[in-house]
């Protein structure tokens, strides 16, 4: 596997143009990301340079943009305001070593080549989710947008503060917020083309507070430590250490599934294929390396590979141009940065969080059916007040539970047990012929298709007429999977039939189904000769047997 990404000079205006575009993107969204987390503008900004340096370095995506993201920030704002209140001293520092353990799973899962599988969930689940985290991103704005600092319990705290946060309402603030929403709908296309409405905002609001409300008490984003982030070393204690570590996990999933979603996003702009594996393996280094230096979590980020890519980027040369492009901003322009309202932070943010709700299936979830609907919803509200990783899991589960019963309803057609010719039978003309002169004292048992686990019940229910026959063929030449489940279901069967003194013949084509069968011990119960290779060879010994016993 190539260490680092495709870097080259071969299309250097349009990674210049790209570069420069996706930093002026990054720079408003970092500094909203960096305060609604609680650990700062400088979180952000750090978390902005550090992981899109080295995600460009060496990811598997050449024009993803990696940088904290809405869905990332949520998490690591519910995991700092729990260890912040749990330990005040050290409690930022582990929730960096926890950006660490995130960024460890992820080069983890990219070395055990799980990216392929990272998004092979149910469409259901992961807009459920998604649109809980936008929620989550709205609900935790409405403090700072109404101009107080956002209450201790999330989102249930927030939703019980609300009448206080009303009762004192700065109105100059509120009005910077929603001034700020206003102009990122209404910028005109033409100029979103040439300059990101939020740096728009940001600019315009932020000069407004203080030519004209300098002496009246706003909230801002403050004085930003400009000098090279320190090191933060891990920080934890033997009873926290469990809880850091689902922390860490959670966050890495979140980001493998961000990234991911992301980057095929970049393949469908660029008519490519990203490295998935490798991907993780750079997202994994750029977040170990962020919280190694105080920066926040980040994935890789819609809207700025998007600009990117429109741009005319193609190598990740603009990756590096835009952490370049971001230096020189935050270094020459931190005097500047420290007036930005944080009001108008709020208003980017709530933006944010109704571009991440999944409109296109909410819209439709009338349409759909009821199932995925449910799904979605319980998805929605569990991430909302319950937990991401409890919300995901008992919707994946339950998305599993009904496509199982969906595939065992559809496979159960393809078990048929049949005694006497039947047209649903794949035999020919000789077959039918040896399988009629054993006037049902044969059962042909037929498999075909993928059989799962859930087709068992199926399975026994056919095998009940099993007394009323001699000879038992087991057909599984037609089985393209044969889930363990159900080989042991025909062990069963083959035990039963044994004690009834019933003659088996088991017809097997696939080589790997029959090393699977005996490895699970069915040599001990079905003697080699009992396999055969083609249906006619199985009625011929099946009738043979036949005229032995009435020989006999």
């Amino acid at each position: 596997m190539q260490i680092f990404n495709t870097i080259n000079k071969s299309n250097l205006r349009g990674d210049i143009l790209g570069g420069v575009t996706a930093a002026i993107v990054s720079l408003p969204l970092a500094l909203t990301f960096g305060v609604a987390s609680g650990a700062g503008a400088e979180a952000g900004l750090y978390g902005a340079i550090i992981i899109g340096l080295f995600a460009a370095l060496f990811g598997g995506t050449p024009t993803l943009i990696s940088e904290p993201t809405g869905p990332m920030t949520v998490i690591m704002a519910a995991v700092v305001t729990t260890l912040v209140a749990n330990n005040p001293d050290n409690g930022l520092a582990m929730a960096f070593t926890v950006v660490m353990i995130a960024g460890l799973t992820q080069i983890i899962f990219g070395i055990m080549k799980l990216g392929k599988y990272i998004t092979m969930m149910p469409y259901s689940v992961i807009s459920g989710f998604m649109s809980g985290i936008g929620c989550i991103l709205i609900v935790m704005q409405l403090a700072p947008a109404l101009g107080s600092a956002a209450p201790a319990g999330g989102v249930i705290g927030t939703l019980t503060s609300l009448p206080d946060i009303v009762k004192d309402i700065s109105f100059i603030e509120f009005g910077m917020a929603l001034a700020t929403i206003a102009i990122l709908y209404v910028t005109p296309k033409k100029l979103k083309n040439i300059v990101p409405p939020q740096l728009i905002a940001l600019i315009m609001i932020s000069l407004v507070s203080v030519l004209f409300f300098q002496t009246i008490d706003i909230r801002r984003i403050g004085e930003i430590n400009v000098t090279l982030p320190s090191i933060v070393l891990p920080e934890f204690t033997p009873d926290q250490i469990r809880i850091m570590i689902l922390d860490g996990i959670v966050l890495g999933m979140l980001g493998c599934i961000d990234s991911m979603l992301t980057s095929v996003i970049a393949d469908n702009l660029t008519r490519s294929e990203h490295k998935s594996d490798k991907e993780l393996i750079g997202q994994g280094i750029g977040n170990m390396m962020s919280g190694l230096f105080g920066g926040l979590p980040g994935a890789g980020a819609t809207m700025g590979t998007v600009v990117n890519i429109q741009a005319g980027a193609k190598t990740a040369l603009s990756g590096l141009i835009r952490v370049l492009v971001l230096v020189l901003a935050v270094f020459g322009a931190s005097n500047l940065i420290s007036v930005i309202p944080i009001a108008v932070l709020a208003g980017i943010a709530v933006k944010v969080g109704i571009d991440i709700l999944d409109w296109s299936f909410i819209k439709r979830a009338h349409r759909v059916s009821k199932q995925s609907s449910l799904i979605m919803y319980a998805v929605l509200l569990l991430t909302v007040f319950v937990d991401l990783v409890v919300a995901v899991g008992i919707g994946v589960f339950i998305a599993n539970i009904m496509t199982i019963e969906k595939l065992s309803a559809s496979q159960e057609k393809n078990i048929k047990a049949i005694s006497d010719v039947d047209g649903q039978l794949p035999l020919n003309s000789e077959q039918r012929q040896l399988l009629n002169k054993a006037n049902g004292q044969i059962l042909f048992f037929y498999l075909s298709g993928t059989m799962i686990f859930g087709v068992s019940k199926a399975l026994s229910r056919e095998l009940s007429s099993m007394t009323e026959h001699r000879v038992i063929i087991i057909d599984l030449s037609d089985v393209s999977f044969l889930d363990d489940t159900i080989a042991l279901a025909i062990e069963n069967l083959i035990k039963d039939a044994n004690q009834l003194e019933k003659h088996i013949l088991m017809l097997v084509k696939k080589g790997s189904s029959k090393k699977k069968l005996q490895k699970m011990g069915f040599s001990d119960i079905l003697p080699s000769d009992a396999y055969v290779s083609n249906r006619t060879e199985a009625l011929t010994k099946a009738t043979e047997w036949l005229n032995a016993q009435e020989l006999a």
